[in-house]
C-alpha cells in the first residue's frame, strides 16, 4: 500500500495593511516560522465584487467527502480605502467572500454570499471548521446590530457578537444564530485547534475587542459543548494584537504555532507552546525568516505534492 504524503510545508494566505487583496507565501521547506512571497509579492486574488477589497483571507480545508479535494478561501468584504471604520461598522457589507479550488493552484467561482440580515452592521473576519458532528462547515464571523427602528443605523448598536450558519457548499448557509455573545463585551475574530479527530476536544482562540486582548479558551464537549478560561476570565495570551491564527507543526506533532496581529506594529508575529490548552506559556519564535507586515489570515499544512505544485505555479 502507497504510504500518504507527509506533510511537507505550509502555505500561507494573509491581506497586507493598506493592500486588501490575497496574498500567498510558502514556508522555506517544512520550516513553520520560514516564509517567502510567492507570485513576486503580487496578489493571487483582487475581488471584483463588493467593495473590491478584502481582508481576513482564511483558508479552509475541505472536510467530509472533500477531504483532500477541495479547498476554500474566503474573507472580509472590506476594502478601508474607500470608507471609515465608522461607517464600516454601521453599513459595512453582510455578505461573505469565497473563492474555491480542488488543487491550491487555480482559485475559481468568486462570489459574495450575504449572510445578515439589514439589521447587522457588518460581517468581519469569517471563518469556517468542519463539524464531524453535523457533516458540515460551521461559518462564523462577527457582527453587531442595529434596532430595526433605526435602518439607517445612526444610533447605538449591540455589543460586537460572534454569529454562524452550517453550509455544505459555501453557496447556501443555514439562518444565521449567535454563537458567542458576552454582552457589553465585543468579541472578534474566532478561530479553532481541534485537538483531535473525535469532535469533542477543541480549544478556541478570540480577540476581546474591547480590552484589545487576544485569549483561549478549552472545551471537551464539542463546539457547542461547556467553553472553559484556563487561567481565568482574566488570563489572555497577549494584549494590542488581533487576527489569531493557529497551526500544528508538520514535525513535532505536539507543537503548536500562534500567529498574533500586532495591529499598530509590523503585523503577524509567530508564538508557540506545546500546551495550547492554556493562557500562559506562549513564547515568542524566532523572526529571522518570518515576513514582516502579513495581516489577519491563516496557514495551511501542505503535503509534497502540494508544495511543489505551489512552488512550481508562483515560486
Amino acid at each position: 500500500m502507497r504510504r500518504a504524503d507527509p506533510n511537507a510545508g505550509y502555505l500561507g494566505v494573509f491581506f497586507l495593511g493598506a493592500d486588501p487583496y490575497v496574498y500567498f507565501y510558502l514556508s522555506n521547506g517544512n520550516n513553520a516560522v520560514s516564509m517567502k512571497a510567492l507570485n513576486r509579492g503580487q496578489p493571487i486574488m483582487r475581488p471584483t465584487k463588493g467593495t473590491g477589497g478584502v481582508r481576513d483571507p482564511t483558508i479552509i480545508p475541505g472536510g467530509g467527502a472533500e477531504a483532500g479535494k477541495k479547498w476554500y478561501i474566503i474573507g472580509t468584504d472590506l476594502h478601508i480605502g474607500k470608507t471609515s471604520w465608522d461607517a464600516a461598522q454601521r453599513t459595512g457589507s453582510k455578505g461573505i467572500f469565497i473563492w474555491e479550488s480542488t488543487d491550491l493552484i487555480n482559485w475559481v467561482n468568486e462570489r459574495l454570499v450575504v449572510v445578515e440580515d439589514s439589521t447587522a452592521g457588518m460581517v468581519w473576519a469569517p471563518e469556517a471548521i468542519w463539524d464531524p458532528a453535523r457533516g458540515q462547515y460551521l461559518v462564523h464571523w462577527a457582527s453587531k446590530f442595529y434596532p430595526a427602528s433605526d435602518p439607517r443605523h445612526t444610533g447605538s448598536p449591540s455589543n460586537i457578537r460572534m454569529r454562524y450558519a452550517y453550509t455544505s457548499d459555501f453557496k447556501t448557509f443555514s439562518t444565521p444564530q449567535t454563537y458567542i455573545d458576552r454582552a457589553p463585551t465585543n468579541i472578534i475574530d474566532l478561530t479553532f485547534l481541534p485537538l483531535d479527530d473525535t469532535g469533542n476536544n477543541f480549544v478556541r482562540f478570540m480577540k476581546d475587542e474591547t480590552k484589545k486582548t487576544v485569549f483561549a479558551e478549552v472545551s471537551s464537549t464539542g463546539l457547542f459543548g461547556t467553553w472553559t478560561r484556563p487561567g481565568g476570565n482574566d488570563a489572555i495570551i497577549q494584549s494590542g494584537v488581533e487576527g489569531p491564527a493557529v497551526y500544528v507543526d508538520n514535525q513535532d506533532l505536539r507543537k503548536i504555532h500562534l500567529l498574533l496581529d500586532h495591529y499598530g506594529g509590523d503585523g503577524y508575529r509567530p508564538y508557540e507552546t506545546t500546551n495550547p490548552k492554556s493562557n500562559s506559556g506562549w513564547t515568542a519564535s524566532g523572526r529571522g525568516s518570518w515576513p514582516a507586515n502579513l495581516r489577519h489570515g491563516s496557514v495551511l499544512p501542505v503535503n509534497q505534492t502540494l508544495y511543489e505544485a505551489l512552488s512550481r505555479r508562483w515560486g
